[in-house]
């Protein structure tokens, strides 16, 4: 059973670079057909898809974060990481990463990690 587990730091200032890694146990991230993605909650406010890599290495971005986003992997540890720029207190949120299956019309998130909260403050 895949397992993911994010890192990184909890408290983040302003203007800074958010960087978080997702650790993936139990099944590689090279795949077919799934997407690792990244994911997060502010406070009070739904889910926001922030992005994903696909199996293949290719990156899918949100629109609203797309030019602060990047998304990156590193398939000898098993592990993607996001970095989000120029953070402000509104990037404040609890960060998921996430496995998405999608093949043809058939699309799920199958597993999550537990989520990470990151606070922006100076």
């Amino acid at each position: 059973q895949v397992q993911l587990q994010e890192s990184g730091p909890g408290l983040v200032k302003p203007s800074q670079t958010l960087s978080l890694t997702c650790t993936v146990s139990g099944g590689s991230i090279t795949t077919n057909y799934y997407y690792w993605s990244w994911i997060r909650q502010p406070p009070g406010k739904g889910l926001e898809w922030i992005g994903h890599i696909s199996y293949s290495g290719n990156t899918y971005y949100g629109p609203s974060l797309k030019s602060r986003t990047s998304i990156s992997r590193d398939t000898s540890k098993m592990q993607f990481t996001l970095q989000l720029s120029s953070v402000s207190p509104e990037d404040t949120a609890v960060y998921y990463c996430a496995r998405l299956f999608y093949y043809a019309s058939d699309y799920q998130y199958d597993a999550w990690g537990q989520g990470t909260q990151v606070t922006v403050s100076s």
